[in-house]
């Protein structure tokens, strides 16, 4: 039997490696009989789903829709001869230099807003939330980005709530949030008396750090774990918000965000066409929708002087 004895295990303690393989082996072999739990290495599912402490927020221009939505909506306006076409022409003209600069100069930006609050000056509240919707079919349901549609749609089904946080009108971000299915929308509010808009706004813009206090002040709101909650956007502005939750998201991103993105291993989407726009993060189709909408304008303006 001697002969044999290295046939014979030989008793001794484990080590703690062994232990280690020895557990690991097991969770293993668990974990497959069990296919409701991740193999070891997999990434964790999600969203989670039944998860009710988390959320999802996403920015709306360029994010959700290709271009701008205020620039959308004044083309419907426009169509319905709120403004003179000399307007429409430099509305498209602010919109098409914001998209492709890449950056956002206040003054600019101020000139923007003046723009198109003194376009609603003396209109109903109520009458330009019905146009809106007339706007949403003409010019914007074709231009959600199927891919961002998508994801919103991931945490839906999950059971999570999903706003659109965005510095266009409150009353544009309602009727698209509305459409996609979504919970709810958070934008700038344009001042009303009895109804009717004064021409200006309440409090700011909801933009950079305003989205970030607006998205902080509707966690607390709705009992929300912003570990746990997911942020998507395209602008390095929003990087207030995007760091606010443990799951951010760059979709589409711009130079700057594409860079601090990458720095901060945040995850990145790109659904925009043309290896430009991949590469230099510069917002291919907002930029020429921008223009197009100025092209158009100064057809029409041809067309009035012939």
């Amino acid at each position: 039997m001697a002969a044999l004895g290295w046939l014979t295990p030989r008793r001794r303690s484990a080590t703690a490696r062994s232990v280690l393989a020895g557990e690991a082996a097991a969770e293993a072999a668990r974990k497959t009989q069990d296919p409701s739990v991740p193999p070891v290495g997999a990434e964790p599912e999600f969203p989670v789903r039944g998860d009710e402490q988390a959320a999802a927020f996403f920015d709306l221009d360029n994010t959700v829709m290709q271009g701008a939505a205020l620039f959308h909506y004044g083309r419907g306006l426009y169509k319905r001869r709120f403004f003179e076409t000399r307007d429409l022409a430099k509305f498209a003209w602010q919109q098409a230099w914001f998209r492709l600069a890449g950056f956002e100069d206040p003054d600019h930006m101020q000139d923007v807003r003046e723009s198109a609050l003194s376009i609603v000056k003396g209109h109903r509240v109520a009458e330009l939330q019905s146009i809106g919707e007339e706007i949403y079919d003409e010019y914007m349901a074709e231009r959600i980005w199927p891919g961002t549609r998508a994801l919103a749609q991931a945490h839906l089904d999950a059971g999570q709530k999903v706003w659109l946080v965005t510095a266009a009108p409150v009353e544009i971000a309602q009727v698209i949030a509305r459409r996609l299915g979504l919970t709810g929308a958070l934008g700038t509010v344009a001042e009303s008396v009895d109804g009717v808009y004064t021409g200006k706004l309440v409090g700011e813009p909801l933009h950079g750090p305003a989205k970030a206090e607006a998205v902080r002040a509707l966690a607390v709101a709705e009992t929300l774990d912003l570990s746990r909650c997911a942020a998507y956007s395209d602008s390095h502005n929003d990087i207030p918000m995007l760091s606010l939750v443990g799951h951010p998201y760059a979709i589409n991103p711009d130079s700057k965000l594409r860079k601090y993105a990458r720095e901060m291993d945040w995850r990145l989407r790109d659904y925009r066409t043309g290896r430009k726009a991949a590469k230099v993060g510069i917002p291919a189709a907002a930029g020429v929708g921008a223009v197009a909408g100025g092209t158009a304008a100064a057809i029409a303006l041809h067309r009035r002087r012939r």
